[in-house]
């Protein structure tokens, strides 16, 4: 039933870009971009809401804004390192595996409903990016949600 309602909408060509690091990864600073929407508690999130909230680094006590009913929240409930590995980052920063965790994270809401992504490609995309920007990110570790 959900196919027949959403598979003739378009989307956008989301063709991946190949890039390589200038530096190793062991000298490499990381961040997190999510789409589980995540907010700390008392952060409303609506569920077209397209812009993106920063999540600081040291932050763990995280509720989960995405509504989608197609969403399994068992494994996220369970261990909320499924789509935020931020415990796991530290870890391997620990270990000298990457050089450094960035400052924040970010987290957006998965389900969109504008299948274009025009506000997040125009708007929010480029913001999110420059808060990463602005923190030294070499790499940033997706979790589609």
């Amino acid at each position: 039933m959900i196919r027949s309602n959403v598979g003739s909408i378009p989307g956008p060509d989301l063709t991946p870009t190949a890039t390589g690091l200038d530096k190793p990864l062991s000298e490499s600073r990381v961040a997190i971009c999510t789409t589980a929407g995540l907010r700390a508690a008392g952060d409303v999130k609506l569920w077209q809401d397209s812009s993106f909230t920063v999540l600081p680094a040291s932050a763990r006590d995280l509720q989960l804004s995405h509504f989608s009913p197609n969403f399994d929240r068992a494994g996220l409930t369970a261990d909320i390192n499924t789509a935020y590995p931020a415990d796991r980052l530290d870890e391997l920063a620990a270990a000298g595996v990457i050089g450094s965790v960035a400052t924040n994270h970010l987290s957006f809401m998965g389900a969109q409903v504008d299948a274009s992504f025009a506000s997040i490609i125009q708007d929010t995309g480029p913001a999110a990016a420059q808060v990463l920007l602005d923190d030294d990110v070499d790499v940033v570790i997706f979790t589609p949600v």
